[in-house]
């Protein structure tokens, strides 16, 4: 079933229960894609809605396009500050508090920002441009043709775990490392998960700043270089960092350049195949190709939302949150807002304004690495064209069961023979 196009029970569902009882943070509405008609309802009816149990704790969903911009440019009241719970729904509890420039307000988020920000600047990219392009053509030419394979194992994931390698200057052949490391950062421990326990994702994470630990230690002691190690080995506002700090920002850059540009990359394919109309207008105009990677972004929305915590009491949609108050914007309701987007629901790879999108954030905390997220997505898109007419999926994916990592595990494909 398509992203946004809903089954007839699973609208009755939303539309039956109780406005007070709706949790869209469930993991299960995640998993199985049904988030979608609750999202539509609380825009209609409660877009400033309060939940008052979930397995996160109570929280408030901010749901409409022009909301969730009030909350993410005001960080005067809205915090993101690890030490207040950080910058997702889940809490960042006592024993794992990993501070990280996103989750920090200014100056210091600035300042920690600045240091990192050169290794995706335009200059970089154009660098990083053909090394990107031959990276894609050797992965899309070893791919199997007339069998199922999965693409996001053998596509998405490669793609940007290779970037990523490079940005850190990581091990090359130690990079699924970064993948698995990223996976575990972002999942929600229990029973049948990657990591069942706290305690199990801890130890994971410990390997993981041990892991960079050495790479720092040997890059501290040199001159610096242009990855992303060096630079924050080197930088003035980070080069003190406690440990912890410094395995936050790892995580944040790791989720940041991996999980966002895979699930990007996997949500090309699957909305081209349930749009096969776009697909064709794709191939018949390659040079849409720009403004069909910001029209997946804004349609897949990666990372479905974004948290904050109140400084201050203050009014919002005509409710007053509190001090203290756990505050989520969900950027995956904001993209699909019909007031301010037209025909949300509907994927249009030439849109008149296809980079108008929630899926980077605003403010100072907009996605620092967005132009890379978007040069991966044009690299790959360039060569498949060049390559392959068509590659079909062939069932449904299997979805992260996840409120805040918007991606799939699997998606099975076929290219023609």
């Amino acid at each position: 079933m398509a992203d946004g196009s809903v089954s007839k029970s699973m609208r009755d569902q939303a539309y039956a229960i109780p406005l007070d009882q709706i949790d869209v943070s469930h993991p299960e509405l995640w998993r199985t894609d049904s988030h979608w008609p609750y999202f539509e309802r609380l825009r209609n009816e409660d877009p400033v809605h309060f939940c008052k149990e979930s397995l996160f704790g109570p929280y408030w969903s901010v749901t409409r396009y022009d909301d969730i911009m009030a909350v993410d440019t005001n960080h005067q009241v809205f915090s993101s500050e690890a030490e207040l719970g950080g910058i997702t729904i889940v809490d960042q509890g006592a024993e794992l508090r990993l501070p990280m420039f996103i989750a920090m307000d200014p100056p210091k988020h600035d300042q920690q920002r600045k240091v990192v920000s050169p290794a995706v600047s335009p200059t970089n990219l154009q660098l990083f441009e053909p090394l990107i392009r031959e990276r894609a053509a050797k992965i899309l030419d070893e791919l199997p043709r007339g069998e199922t394979f999965d693409w996001v194992d053998r596509v998405s994931i490669e793609l940007t775990t290779q970037m990523l390698a490079t940005l850190f200057d990581f091990p090359f052949e130690q990079r699924r490392k970064l993948t698995y490391w990223s996976d575990i950062a972002t999942t929600i421990p229990g029973p049948g998960m990657a990591v069942e326990t706290e305690e199990e994702k801890l130890a994971v994470l410990m390997e993981c700043l041990g892991a960079f630990t050495e790479l720092w230690n040997q890059r501290v002691n040199v001159p610096p270089t242009g990855d992303l190690i060096s630079m924050l080995a080197h930088g003035e506002a980070t080069r003190n960092m406690s440990p912890e700090e410094y395995l936050g920002n790892l995580i944040l850059l790791i989720v940041g350049g991996n999980d966002t540009t895979r699930n990007s990359i996997t949500g090309s394919i699957y909305a081209l195949n349930q749009n096969p109309d776009q697909y064709q207008k794709l191939r018949d105009n390659p040079a849409l190709i720009p403004s069909m990677v910001s029209e997946t972004i804004r349609w897949q929305t990666p990372l479905a939302h974004m948290r904050r915590t109140a400084l201050a009491d203050i009014e919002l949609g005509g409710k007053l949150i509190r001090k203290g108050d756990k505050v989520v914007m969900w950027y995956v309701s904001g993209n699909r807002d019909d007031r301010v987007i037209q025909t949300p629901d509907r994927y249009i790879i030439d849109r008149e304004r296809p980079r108008q999108h929630m899926s980077f954030g605003y403010g100072v905390h907009r996605c620092v690495g967005n132009r890379l997220a978007e040069l991966q997505l044009r690299v790959i898109w360039e060569e498949i064209l060049k390559r392959y007419p068509v590659i079909e999926v062939m069932g449904e994916p299997e979805r992260v069961p996840s409120p805040f990592v918007k991606g799939y595990l699997g998606l099975p494909v076929r290219i023609p023979a």
